[in-house]
């Protein structure tokens, strides 16, 4: 089973459709829209195949649904290493406080209760293509339109939580250029 992603026809970059199941769900991209040629901090959301490798939840947040996937709550030191010159534990899971530069995994936002980690610069990661490229809850602004991510694909809470049960560990998520 694949989960299909693609820009919206026109207009925000940032905007897509993910079709997950039969079914077509409004989703963000990074604010630069999707690239084949993906760098560390560029804010586009990497182009091609992906595996879906584990779950990341916020266990004090919400109850995980079902899910055939590995699935870890996230603690408060839980980090996420982005810091290319660090070629041990780049695009890996670190324990913060973290000697290089590390994105916290437990947020005061929602953004990260629900974290599908996708398989992209993991097989080894090469230093510079990109870091902790997930499938995550989405934000929105006060008109209810998605907020951009850094480089991932994210979804409304709810459509997420639907998605998870639905996920195998031979799922993949193509992120195409087009429709």
């Amino acid at each position: 089973m694949k989960l299909i992603v693609t820009p919206a026809p026109q207009g925000v970059h940032h905007s897509g459709t993910l079709k997950a199941f039969g079914e077509h769900h409004a989703c963000a991209l990074g604010r630069g829209g999707i690239t084949a040629g993906k760098r560390e901090g560029d804010g586009f959301t990497p182009l091609g195949s992906f595996p879906l490798r584990a779950i990341l939840y916020r266990a004090d947040r919400l109850e995980l649904p079902a899910t055939r996937l590995p699935a870890t709550p996230i603690a408060k030191t839980d980090g996420w290493c982005d810091d290319p010159t660090d070629p041990v534990h780049y695009n890996r899971p670190v324990t913060l406080p973290h000697a290089s530069s590390a994105e916290a995994m437990w947020r005061d936002d929602a953004l990260y209760d629900l974290v599908v980690i996708l398989g992209h610069n993991d097989a080894p990661p090469i230093p510079g293509l990109g870091s902790a490229i997930f499938l995550h809850c989405a934000a929105d602004d006060e008109t209810g339109e998605l907020r951009p991510t850094e480089g991932c694909v994210a979804l409304p809470r709810a459509t997420l939580k639907a998605i998870v049960p639905r996920l195998t560990p031979k799922t993949l998520i193509e992120i195409r250029a087009s429709a």
